[in-house]
């Protein structure tokens, strides 16, 4: 069984579900025969927000490979970015890292090709949208990826900051973020809808949306369990 290093605490409400999504999937798959080994390191949130709020990405960047070396240190096989928007730099922290690492990405895009979405409506923090970090991944799969416009993108971040992204779902918020997205996937012919932000799934839940959602954290955990499975 390998051993899994989380980059953690970006933020930690969603760190917590990926601590319980990985143990409960590893024992669903095991016959709950065993538990696995989960190495977590939760680095401070304010400060890589700061880095990406004011473009130094190249702090961001040594922020995440300093991450990634201490894991590797106390034993983590290969490694795991606990959320969607540090992997806006994915491609240069993998690169230096001392272990291979999943990109929640990446297998999202697999996901959505293998399920036939074609029009899939990307949402998550302002960092995310504005970056498309779900656009040109997608496309390279012949999947056409849709945004919200520039003033929805701003309502989305602000139901995620900073209440979501502390674990806290305020009913009346949901409320309205739910009838922001029907109203984005009827104008945009949505087929889909990708919460691309680890948080998001703990305010909406499959059902509360006319098209299907795809859960990244879930789809990053299920990656992450088979990697530790794998020979």
């Amino acid at each position: 069984m390998k051993r899994v290093g989380l980059v953690g605490g970006i933020g930690p409400a969603s760190t917590l579900d990926y601590y319980s999504g990985i143990i409960n999937e590893f024992r669903k798959i095991t016959k709950g025969e065993n538990y696995p080994e989960v190495i977590i390191l939760s680095i401070n949130m304010s400060e890589m927000l700061s880095y990406i709020e004011k473009d130094h990405w190249d702090s961001v960047i040594l922020l995440l490979v300093k991450a990634s070396e201490r894991l590797s240190a106390a034993g983590a096989d290969f490694a795991a970015m606990a959320s969607n928007t540090p992997h806006l730099v994915f491609g240069e922290v993998s690169s230096r890292s001392p272990v291979p690492m999943i990109s929640i990405v990446e297998e999202t895009c697999r996901t959505v090709k293998s399920s036939l979405y074609s029009r899939p409506l990307c949402i998550g923090t302002l960092f995310t949208m504005r970056n498309r970090l779900y656009s040109e991944p997608l496309e390279k799969y012949g999947i056409t990826s849709l945004l919200p416009s520039d003033e929805d993108q701003k309502k989305i971040h602000s139901f995620i900051f900073p209440n979501l992204e502390n674990g806290i779902v305020v009913p009346e918020e949901k409320e309205k973020m739910i009838a922001l997205l029907k109203n984005i996937i009827n104008e945009k012919d949505a087929d889909s809808v990708i919460l691309g932000c680890t948080e998001l799934p703990l305010m909406i839940k499959p059902g509360d949306l006319p098209v299907p959602i795809f859960n990244t954290t879930d789809i990053h955990i299920r990656s992450i369990v088979k990697h530790m499975l794998s020979e």
